[in-house]
């Protein structure tokens, strides 16, 4: 076995709720409003709706071969060649994804705290913890997230509990003024980038202790970081108003500035880019971990440490060219990807389980 470190369950939660929060914090609140403006927070319950049976399902192919990844078994179950085919395009989604997060989270930085910081600087920066975290391996890296966990949700409630006094309910009226279909097309999205997104954990699974809880665990994480989600969502659209989140890229972040108690304490959006980055990178990570110990898995080598390096200066340049600006990236990259996140979120758990049914059908005929 490629990986030997195992995980608990209560680290599988912690890690999954990060993942569902992951870059969502900071961008999606926008995304949704474009299209359902002050239904924006319904459009997230819908997709909080739509985003739990996808992990449902994923914790179903999770169970046909509890010791394997999802690479190992698309061989057993698609067969060698078919399956290592699917297992190379699954690879190069986890890892266009990894470049597309890093992208995400240098122009964050040169736009708002760093901006005369050449971007390359902090991609290499980042890059740098991002390869060392992969190398140290899965139970190094939940170990580290269940140490930053309790300061992550300090953060969240104290950047929560500010902004509360800024809330006006009559930004989200009228409700369903526009109906329901905006809400619905804003629902999409909202499904898409935290929930089926945790596809990766496909990855994850084969080293989880207790087997008997992931199904447990694994919903729960998805259903406390969608409702966190919601709160910001819902937060954004009551201190902004419905039209500034839709224009603003970074609604949250423009949110934190307006924090504002008794005069003394201002301007602490500090805080959301902490909370931001602890969750950016855990993502990014474990994206970065599962291509690796994928790659190495589907081309039958000894270790997949090795791989990280070159990978690393690879997924460097890919980061640079994965969009020419952030306007780029949000209006383009943000609104086909969730077709890939659909993909191999639903289409392919789909494939496997059918395949895998008419392969046992088939055997008890015979």
């Amino acid at each position: 076995m490629l990986e030997n470190g195992k995980i608990g369950v209560r680290q599988l939660t912690i890690l999954v709720i990060l993942i569902s929060i992951g870059d969502a914090i900071l961008v999606l609140p926008s995304i949704p409003a474009i299209e359902a403006k002050q239904d924006a927070w319904i459009s997230v319950v819908i997709g909080l709706a739509i985003g739990l049976p996808i992990v449902y399902l994923l914790t179903i192919v999770g169970k046909l071969y509890p010791g394997l990844t999802v690479v190992e078994y698309n061989e057993k179950i698609l067969g060698t060649w078919l399956g290592k085919a699917i297992s190379l395009f699954f690879l190069s989604y986890l890892f266009f994804s990894a470049a597309a997060h890093l992208r995400e989270s240098s122009d964050f930085m040169i736009t708002n705290i760093m901006p005369e910081t050449p971007i390359m600087a902090i991609n290499i920066l980042f890059l740098g913890i991002i390869v060392m975290g992969a190398r140290l391996g899965l139970e190094t890296l939940t170990r580290t997230a269940e140490i930053l966990f309790p300061w992550f949700i300090l953060l969240l409630l104290m950047f929560i509990l500010f902004l509360i006094p800024q809330a006006d309910i009559k930004n989200m009226l009228p409700v369903l003024g526009e109906g329901i279909k905006p809400v619905i097309r804003g629902s999409i999205a909202s499904a898409a980038f935290p929930f089926a997104e945790l596809v990766v954990f496909l990855m994850v699974f084969p080293y989880v202790n207790q087997t008997n809880r992931i199904r447990r665990s694994f919903l729960l994480g998805a259903l406390l970081g969608g409702i966190v989600l919601i709160a910001i969502v819902a937060l954004s659209i009551l201190v902004l108003g419905a039209d500034l989140v839709a224009r603003n890229i970074y609604p949250s972040f423009f949110m934190a500035k307006k924090i504002s108690i008794g005069n003394f304490l201002e301007r602490v959006e500090a805080i959301l880019a902490i909370i931001w980055f602890i969750s950016i990178y855990f993502k990014i990570t474990l994206y970065y971990y599962a291509f690796n110990l994928g790659l190495a898995q589907t081309l039958k080598l000894r270790e997949y440490r090795f791989l990280t390096l070159p990978s690393g200066m690879i997924l460097l340049l890919l980061s640079l060219m994965v969009a020419p600006n952030i306007t780029y990236y949000n209006e383009v990259i943000s609104k086909y990807w969730p077709n890939l996140d659909f993909t191999y979120s639903i289409l392919l758990p789909l494939l496997l389980l059918g395949v895998y049914a008419l392969r046992k059908k088939f055997k008890r005929n015979m």
